[in-house]
């Protein structure tokens, strides 16, 4: 049974960082497509970033420049580096994994869902 336990949320101060972790079990990191989604109170949960088995990523534009996705093997983790985090940037983030090799910023594309970690940015 695939498992993908996410961490590293927390509250932050405006222009602070963190990092997100999403530990799998039972899927390998390098199997297929993973990503990170987040959504916002009252909004639907859009995609933040993804990174193929090849290591080649993609991000949002409202990211681009200030989130990193990575993956280690060895740890079987994902990440997502935030950096100068906006209050835009609040909500609960998702780890979320895919059954192909290539990536998509839909939703639909992902089968395995983690249960998600809270950001909180203020000022």
């Amino acid at each position: 049974q695939v498992r993908l336990v996410e961490s590293g949320g927390g509250s932050v101060q405006t222009g602070g960082s963190l990092r997100l972790s999403c530990a799998a079990s039972s899927y390998s990191v390098d199997t297929a497509c993973m990503a990170w989604f987040r959504q916002s109170p009252g909004k639907e949960r859009t995609w933040v970033a993804h990174i193929t088995t090849a290591g080649k990523s993609a991000s949002a534009d409202s990211v681009k420049g200030r989130f990193t996705i990575s993956k280690d093997s060895a740890e079987n983790t994902l990440y997502l580096e935030m950096n100068n985090l906006k209050l835009e940037d609040t909500g609960m983030y998702y780890c979320a994994a895919a059954k192909q090799t290539w990536c998509s910023s839909t939703r639909s594309f992902y089968t395995y869902w983690g249960q998600g970690t809270q950001v909180a940015v203020s000022s």
